[in-house]
């Protein structure tokens, strides 16, 4: 999974006209060090609210002077001048969001719920100002006789829908009225996000007998014990949960009552009735978003949002997933069935249930394909996986080369920075990659900008990948799963999509893209992983430098559609509960949130008792504060465009540097410059199959 900041971006302000900002609070001018990454030894806690509210104040003076520039509106003195504005404010956004999610504390936290409504408000200040509007308007009717370029029209659209989108053709009273409800819900997002994660380090499953623990690795119940000692539980074993509703250890412990324990501790986590609990706050965060739609004259959220997506609009959406959900759950079933006979036959006397199902999905793994987890991952260790994996991949398909450096500070001991230079030996960007879970960083991976790609700024891109792999015990190796390996390749793909950014304006650079297209790059991207001449470069034995078997890659190769019915399943039925919310009309009463999802998921045939989704409603992270309202169908959406994408590959060679640089120039490189369904139609030769995509998750045969 990818969060990727979609925010204006702006012009240097060395002045300060508020002296509640320290003249030496280091947001105010650009970082000194390469490429203006960000110098964290210099940036203290208390820098973030003066410097976002001194940034507030100079982005809407900036944005106000050209609102009532008297002359002419013009494409220079309106949209260039936007996109130069507020540069602080963007500089100290970019920190403030890597912090705030992968690095956070309560004084970061009590920032996050501080400013959120104000920044809304700014946001608002800007796409609802009328003067502004009317200038963006005026250079809008009038493009095609201003012969812009390509990119140059297009900022043009982007900027009109953006106002558009935002409400820019309101009335007064309704832009009074959608300013207090995004107030509202801003709030209620960072709330969410803050009682998620104070939720999910709560519900860390606690373990007093070592027995308990049966079945799991040694080297995992070792982490267990420093994890405990690190939470004052010396003697104790503590298992961490991760963001998504089954767990990792539930596929090696042995002891059911101990799977159901972490099970229930992950699927109940935000629902205590305590001040932990996101219940209200989600219930209220759909009845505002309703309303927002409805103020706006859609028939729901998902009607208002998906207009500058792909899809276009909701039906679109349910059309599309209609098509997937039949296959999926009859495999779900199938396999539901393949493990329900594995207990009968070793006498379990029980039916199967959600915990149960990784434990004994993986015998029946062992058993088809005589493949065991544990013999597979002492091939990947993680930083051979980074090195002679990911980077590898990325000079064969782009000529790209990496050079780690120690001299650049940090904002934890755990992350690593990397030169990343182009395929003539120039700088293309900088590389950071914070791989380990801590309980102050939000679950899932992700991927964004610390600073944006820009020609008309002259700055180049700092990208950054975020993921919540477990800590190895101190003097152990990093050994991973094939399924965190695939999250490596997935997030460099992102970040492949933000390096080979070559765009004038930043607004619309590098993966500020529409939802359902950005994750087309990080999907892709992982097919690499499991190719042959990549996957021999780095599986290799961390004890012994032997290469995986080949015996042992052909298991992994006849095992690679296993379990793919629950896994489409469980994500299915979390894009269908985000698309249910997000259908809700204005004037539905306050939901209650399990009933609602319990509705919801029989609605739309998903409702497995088996396979819970994914993301429960109460820890949707992604649908209630990271950007995907109405947006989580996208990684199906894109696994259609990444499948159709790779088979051109394969039609065409495969892994070559001539294929890789049509990839870049055709898609990673074009940002949102063009049309997302013309982009694809241009590379592919036909719109969008989903064919692929079915055959890839063995749903139908090829």
């Amino acid at each position: 999974m990818a969060i990727l900041a979609v925010s204006m971006s702006c012009n240097n302000r060395s002045a300060t006209s508020d002296s509640s900002i320290s003249s030496s609070n280091p947001f105010l001018q650009p970082s000194n060090l390469p490429l203006q990454a960000p110098d964290f030894s210099k940036i203290k806690d208390s820098d973030f609210k003066p410097a976002i509210e001194e940034g507030m104040k100079q982005q809407q003076a900036e944005v106000q002077k050209i609102a009532d520039n008297p002359e002419a509106p013009t494409f220079e003195n309106t949209l260039v001048a936007m996109e130069k504005s507020g540069q602080l404010l963007n500089r100290v956004n970019h920190v403030f969001n890597l912090l705030s999610a992968a690095n956070t504390n309560p004084e970061l936290q009590k920032v996050q719920e501080e400013e959120a409504p104000k920044l809304s408000a700014n946001s608002d200040a800007i796409y609802l100002n009328p003067k502004l509007f009317k200038r963006v308007a005026a250079i809008y009717q009038k493009c095609d006789a201003l012969k812009l370029d390509a990119e140059s029209k297009r900022l043009v659209e982007y900027y009109y829908q953006q106002f558009e989108l935002a409400g820019a053709k309101l009335t007064d009273d309704q832009k009074n009225e959608l300013k207090k409800l995004n107030g509202e819900e801003a709030t209620l997002n960072a709330k969410f996000t803050n009682q998620l994660l104070a939720a999910s380090k709560a519900g860390a499953l606690v373990i007093d007998n070592k027995v308990a623990l049966a079945g799991l690795p040694d080297n995992q119940v070792e982490a267990a014990a420093q994890d405990a000692k690190a939470a004052n539980q010396s003697g104790k074993w503590l298992i961490p949960l991760q963001n998504t509703t089954q767990q990792p250890a539930l596929q090696s412990l042995t002891n059911r009552a101990t799977r159901q324990k972490l099970f229930e501790a992950s699927w109940t986590r935000a629902e205590k009735g305590d001040s932990t609990d996101t219940r209200k706050a989600i219930a209220r965060i759909a009845e505002i978003r309703a309303a927002k739609a409805k103020l706006m004259g859609f028939p729901n959220y998902a009607a208002w949002k998906l207009q500058d997506q792909m899809a276009q609009n909701p039906q679109a959406v349910e059309q599309f997933l209609s098509k997937l959900v039949p296959a999926a759950t009859a495999k779900a079933r199938q396999e539901a069935g393949e493990i329900q006979t594995v207990i009968d036959q070793q006498k379990g006397g029980f039916q199967l249930q959600p915990w149960d199902w990784n434990y004994y999905a993986e015998q029946v793994r062992k058993a088809k394909y005589d493949l065991d987890e544990d013999q597979v991952k002492p091939y990947f260790e993680l930083n051979k996986v980074l090195q002679d994996g990911v980077f590898y991949a990325a000079n064969q398909l782009y000529g790209l080369t990496f050079k780690e450096r120690k001299d650049l500070p940090v904002y934890q001991k755990d992350v690593r920075v990397f030169d990343v230079f182009d395929k003539d030996g120039s700088q293309l960007g900088l590389f950071y990659c914070d791989y380990f879970k801590r309980d102050n960083k939000q679950g899932g991976a992700w991927m964004s900008n610390l600073v944006e790609q820009s020609k008309l700024m002259g700055t180049k891109p700092v990208i950054y990948n975020v993921c919540n792999f477990t800590k190895p015990a101190p003097g152990q190796p990093a050994l991973i799963s094939f399924s965190d390996v695939t999250t490596m390749f997935h997030e460099f793909g992102h970040g492949l999509h933000g390096l080979f950014a070559s765009q004038q304006y930043p607004s619309i650079s590098g993966a500020n893209t529409a939802r359902d297209f950005v994750e087309f790059p990080s999907q892709f991207n992982e097919h690499w992983a499991s190719d042959p001449k990549v996957f021999k470069h780095y599986a290799v034995h961390y004890k012994t430098g032997q290469p995986m078997p080949q015996s042992l890659i052909d298991k992994i190769k006849k095992a690679a559609t296993f379990n793919q019915g629950y896994a489409l399943t469980e994500a299915l039925a979390a894009a269908s509960l985000d698309m249910q919310w997000h259908t809700l009309p204005a004037g539905a009463p306050l939901q209650d949130v399990d009933q609602f999802e319990k509705t919801a998921l029989h609605k739309t045939q998903v409702d497995l008792p088996q396979v819970p989704p994914r993301y429960r409603s109460s820890y949707f992270l992604h649908i209630w504060s990271n950007g995907y309202a109405a947006g989580y169908y996208a990684y199906a959406w894109t696994e259609m465009l990444d499948h159709d994408a790779f088979s051109w590959f394969q039609e065409n060679g495969g892994l070559t540097r001539q294929n890789g640089q049509r990839f870049r120039d055709m898609i990673l490189s074009k940002g949102n410059t063009e049309n997302y369904n013309t982009m694809f139609r241009a590379f592919r030769g036909h719109a969008p199959d989903i064919h692929p995509m079915l055959v890839n998750r063995g749903l139908i045969a090829k």
